[in-house]
């Protein structure tokens, strides 16, 4: 009874509901039911089908083979020439409404910190405590979270079997470690939608190790001790922030970090701290690299002895007096047609479709996209609001915007996420789906959203004239922009009348 990605889902919960053992019907391993797998009890209910004696003990014992099906098949097999059965199952009952349990009098204070439980060999049917009061009221809290949230039936039954497993026999003063929810991938059971519940509850206690640490572990790996020191404090710096400065986003983190990392790992070779490097060793370093690598690698190491020059880790900063002549700034060009219809034909699901006609209609970035609401979008007035700023609702983008509204409302009914994007992730939640995401929509062909956008863009600037302000006013770009944007449409024009012969100039 196998599906493509494992077991099937009736396998699953037995699985997660029952300890493991030898079985005494096929003599294998497996999790067990009064001592028979599951497909000894789906093998002796096939053959007691028919007859009239009650039980199925006689038929365990007399097991000698098994029939096989694919997934889901007996179920369909037994219900030929029975009325379809309810398309939704009927939901589970609230249980009562409970108060926060009380405070006993007298608490025993624990000596050492509990170590984290290993919940594998919970069995449901000897280890729950479905009278727990912290069990009680977080299946109430979880209810009420899944009605407002629109959470489907399965997702509903799958958190509360989680605070069963969690929650039976906690006590007083006792908390949920998120390594101790890590273990309910194990029982195929959601883990960030329970860690939610308990963390609402404040039973939750994440003792997850940041990324970060991870991460900067990583990087600083192979750094001289005197370097490293520096290196580190500096990058936390521009992660965490300081009295004086705001932490910067991890791309920006990151951006940093692979900019110096190759001279600094170069220089921890022949030195022992950075108040040995000089501005020779600087500038060698620069020479190495070009573009916009060079230009990444300069940044970066001048924010790191500035930094180190504040402190009063070094004496004199080696990167000042250093100047870089600037870069040419990118040339803007608009896509051809044959690019457009390969951005067309890719553009094979609803979502896609409405992510293309935002970007190369109305020239929306990614992180605009997925900020939109269903209260930006007036389909009787005809009107689109992106980034704070009104727009007229096209005949292209509306159609997209109704075929993908449609597809939204049968793949997730009940869902409260006010967002007008939404996957499978975020439909049980309330926040937007993330810009990788839509990156990858359109990824490994020429018009990327990026590029739709700026050619969206040009084409205005071709069509109404290059000028700065009606960009700004219609797109909603900034000074500097417009005018990159409005000095490559001029280049455009200029180049177009260039290759135009004189007999079509005359006429």
């Amino acid at each position: 009874m196998l599906e493509s990605q494992g077991l099937c889902k009736a396998c699953r919960v037995f699985a997660a509901n029952h300890l493991a053992g030898e079985c005494g019907g096929c003599q294998r391993p497996l999790p067990l039911k009064k001592s028979y797998c599951r497909l000894c009890w789906a093998q002796a209910s096939l053959e007691a089908k028919g007859h009239l004696i009650h039980g199925l003990a006689p038929y365990l014992a007399a097991i000698r083979h098994h029939q096989l099906f694919f997934a889901n098949m007996r179920r369909a097999m037994m219900r030929r020439g029975h009325p379809p059965r309810r398309r939704y199952p009927r939901p589970r009952p609230a249980p009562a409404p409970a108060a926060r349990p009380l405070v006993p009098a007298g608490v025993q204070l624990r000596l050492f910190d509990r170590l984290p439980r290993d919940l594998r060999r919970f069995d449901r049917a000897r280890h729950a405590d479905l009278a727990n009061p912290w069990l009680v009221r977080a299946r109430r809290v979880a209810d009420a979270r899944a009605e407002a949230l629109g959470w489907p039936h399965q997702l509903r039954l799958a958190v509360d079997r989680a605070l069963v497993v969690l929650l039976s026999g906690l006590e007083h003063g006792e908390r949920v470690r998120f390594s101790e929810v890590a273990q309910m991938r194990t029982r195929h059971l959601p883990i960030e939608r329970t860690a939610e519940v308990l963390a609402e509850l404040g039973l939750l206690e994440d003792d997850r190790r940041p990324r970060f640490e991870d991460w900067l572990e990583r990087n600083l790996r192979g750094l001289a001790a005197g370097i490293r020191r520096d290196v580190e404090a500096w990058l936390r710096v521009l992660h965490d922030g300081a009295p004086r400065s705001k932490p910067r986003s991890p791309e920006a983190v990151w951006s940093y970090c692979a900019g110096a990392r190759p001279a600094l790992l170069e220089w921890s070779a022949r030195y022992g701290h950075l108040r040995e490097v000089t501005r020779d060793d600087v500038r060698a370093a620069l020479d190495l690299l070009h573009g916009r690598q060079r230009a990444r690698a300069h940044v970066a190491l001048r924010s790191l002895f500035r930094f180190c020059k504040r402190r009063g880790l070094l004496f004199r900063d080696p990167t000042s007096r250093i100047r870089l002549p600037s870069l040419p700034a990118r040339v803007l060009l608009p896509l051809d047609q044959a690019h457009l219809d390969e951005a067309v034909a890719a553009a094979t699901t609803p979502e896609e479709r409405l992510v293309l006609a935002l970007a190369a209609v109305h020239a929306a970035r990614r992180v605009d996209i997925c900020a939109l609401t269903l209260d930006d979008i007036d389909l009787g007035s005809r009107r689109l609001v992106i980034n704070s700023r009104s727009r007229h609702l096209d005949d292209l983008t509306r159609q997209a915007l109704l075929d993908y509204l449609a597809d939204r409302r049968a793949r997730w009914p009940g869902t409260a996420n006010p967002h007008l994007l939404i996957s499978r992730h975020t439909a049980n939640e309330t926040g937007p789906i993330s810009t990788g995401r839509l990156g990858g929509l359109f990824r490994g062909i020429t018009a990327t959203l990026g590029r739709l956008r700026v050619d969206r863009q040009l084409e205005e600037l071709l069509v109404q004239g290059p000028d700065p302000l009606h960009l700004s006013a219609v797109f909603g770009v900034s000074e500097k922009t417009g005018i990159r944007y409005a000095a490559a449409a001029r280049q455009v024009l200029e180049s177009a009348a260039e290759h135009q012969s004189p007999t079509e100039t005359e006429s």
